[in-house]
């Protein structure tokens, strides 16, 4: 009887445990929190629940232990995601959806052609054209952009040619050397400007001038350098907003007839300020004329020393006159991102050694103070990768929000070799669109929600899965591309174009379509199904800008005429060769995605369905 009181008092006393560990999450949910975060994490007091915990209808983060997840994942689950996705792609679907990635921009072209030029917008759902609010000059998310030089088709040139339509490219060229002119009273955004014009104009040139014409013969007959001297000439209007700024980081805006406006403003963001190297370093090396990369170098030199001592970060507003930080936010989306993405492609391009360098520097201080979860994207224990805004100072979270443009990252973390990081990150944008058939411009990972619900047909996302495939050769991406062209036919296409969405949930419409959606995202995904573009095959080697202008990587870009581009710094022009470019991630690179892996999952089906039920997905 002894014997027997024992045993069970010792099963009594092994039950009774088992059912305190099964209730300690739910008593301390703070601590499931802390364990499955790597760094310091804390969640905003809004997100609590009303006794301190996450409550019901708040964030899955650090909260999947207590249901199952971190990690875990049934195989049934597994088998759905494998069934879906994993096997390869079969090449007639693929043909398919190049075919219609081009009908796609041909309809949105021939739409603005028809119903827009010479105006700078196509409004896809009155089938009329948009130029500057002249009623409006506050009216920034408009005149920022429209500058009244027919921007929808100087933004399209080089997509003309990647995609082989030689006479179109031929007649658009002479259309912009024969209509356009920057010799108007216009006030735009010198980023903007730079990147969706000045780049485009640059793209062109060089595709026109090319020897070996690997798109077809896109000559102009009796051409004279003019695309590349309306580069110059729009440059030269934009110079006036580096002038008189005690920093030398350039105002935010400039009239292009007038200069800086007596009102301006002194506040500008990081990315605006700091990503005008690539196409004023084009310029300037295509010119023989170092003005143009010397003050965009300046600029960028001027930001980076403004960096936190603490944490080696970056805020996303600054004062141009005190290099005062007027937005302390660090993140990777709006008003910071393209500015990493120019550090590195800016090394690619023009091999100068101090840009990798403040690459490897401003990557390692993301990861040290941006990046949350799990070390590793394909194994362990904890929630997926994400990026979060902290404070450049601290490197404490600020919000619980991130944009669409962040999923640039991903693409970037490719060119660098972070492969294994990019994966994660990218599949959980991915698990964002299919919930909502877009991306809206900022969600909430905490409330599930989008903070910002509307969707202007942005291309980051499809920036992302083609660099990715192309990395990867994984018929993952094939499939992402396939949603992503079904979700814009089925819920943007408009009467006369492609509209941006106003409300992800309600897939209400807006009436604009961007020139970036010809420019980037019919691009990218036409690339990403047509496996033999020149692009891929010619042998040449290509970059893209950060409004996905395809510019060759040459040795003339790799040679300037000068030697010191800021003056008193001997190193500046040292040059590193391309198999010098390393990573500087801690957990993984290139090397990492196995051959064996190519027709699996990139991303092990229960970390996927891990990903689907933190954005409520399931």
């Amino acid at each position: 009887m002894q014997w027997r009181s024992l045993v069970l008092g010792l099963l009594l006393l092994r039950l009774g445990l088992q059912a305190l560990l099964a209730l300690l999450p739910a008593l301390a949910p703070g601590l499931c929190l802390r364990r499955r975060f790597p760094f310091p994490f804390q969640p905003p007091p809004a997100a609590l629940g009303p006794h301190g915990g996450t409550g019901p209808g708040s964030s899955h983060w650090g909260s999947l232990l207590r249901r199952g997840g971190g990690g875990g994942g049934g195989a049934a689950g597994g088998d759905e995601y494998e069934r879906r996705y994993s096997g390869a792609f079969p090449p007639q679907l693929r043909a398919r959806l190049r075919d219609a990635a081009r009908g796609m921009f041909v309809f949105g072209y021939d739409s603005y052609m028809q119903h827009a030029f010479p105006r700078d917008e196509l409004d896809p759902l009155h089938c009329r054209g948009r130029g500057p609010d002249r009623h409006d000059p506050s009216n920034l998310n408009i005149n920022d952009v429209l500058g009244n030089y027919s921007l929808t088709l100087i933004d399209a040139l080089d997509t003309l040619a990647v995609m082989g339509n030689s006479s179109e490219f031929q007649k658009a060229v002479k259309l912009v050397i024969d209509t356009v002119s920057f010799d108007k009273d216009s006030t735009v955004q010198v980023f903007e400007a730079t990147i969706r014009v000045l780049g485009s104009l640059l793209s062109a040139h060089i595709i026109i001038t090319d020897t070996k014409q690997p798109f077809g013969d896109m000559t102009i007959k009796d051409y004279d350098n003019e695309l590349l001297h309306m580069a110059h000439d729009l440059a030269v209007r934009l110079l006036p907003a580096f002038e008189n700024t005690k920093t030398g980081i350039p105002y935010p805006r400039v009239n292009l007839k007038k200069g800086v406006p007596p009102d301006s403003n002194n506040e500008t963001c990081t990315a605006g300020a700091g990503s005008l190297l690539v196409e004023f370093g084009i310029l300037s090396r295509l010119l023989g004329d170092s003005t143009f990369e010397w003050v965009a170098r300046r600029a960028v030199k001027a930001l980076w020393n403004l960096r936190s001592n603490n944490t080696g970060l970056l805020g996303n507003v600054v004062n141009i006159q005190t290099g005062h930080w007027v937005g302390k936010q660090s993140g990777l989306g709006a008003g910071s991102d393209s500015f990493y993405e120019y550090l590195l492609k800016s090394y690619i391009l023009f091999g100068e050694k101090e840009d990798l360098e403040m690459f490897n520097d401003a990557y390692r201080n993301i990861q040290n103070h941006l990046r949350r979860g799990r070390e590793a994207c394909n194994e362990g224990e904890g929630d997926p990768p994400l990026y979060v805004n902290v404070n450049m100072f601290t490197g404490q979270l600020m919000n619980t929000w991130i944009d669409s443009l962040q999923a640039f990252f991903p693409g970037l973390q490719v060119l660098i070799g972070d492969v294994e990081d990019a994966i994660c990150l990218h599949a959980f944008y991915y698990a964002i669109w299919k919930r909502y058939g877009a991306l809206p411009e900022r969600y909430n990972w905490q409330l599930q929600a989008p903070d910002v619900p509307f969707y202007p047909l942005r291309p980051e996302l499809v920036e992302s899965t083609y660099l990715l495939y192309q990395a990867t050769k994984n018929p993952f991406y094939l499939h992402v591309g396939m949603d992503i062209l079904q979700s814009l036919e089925k819920y943007t296409k408009a009467k006369c174009g492609y509209a941006t969405l106003h409300h992800v949930v309600e897939k209400t419409k807006e009436d604009r379509m961007e020139s970036f959606f010809l420019s980037e995202t019919c691009k990218y995904l036409y690339l990403l199904f047509d496996e033999e573009n020149p692009v891929h095959k010619s042998g040449n080697k290509y970059m893209f800008t950060t409004e996905g202008h395809v510019v060759s990587v040459d040795e003339r870009f790799r040679n300037s005429l000068w030697q010191d581009i800021l003056p008193g710094e001997e190193d500046s022009a040292e040059k590193i060769k391309p198999n010098e470019l390393k990573a500087v991630n801690f957990s993984s690179n290139c090397n990492r995605v196995p051959d064996e892996r190519r027709y699996l999952l990139p991303l092990k089906s229960n970390y996927m369905r891990q990903i689907d039920r933190m954005v409520g997905l399931i």
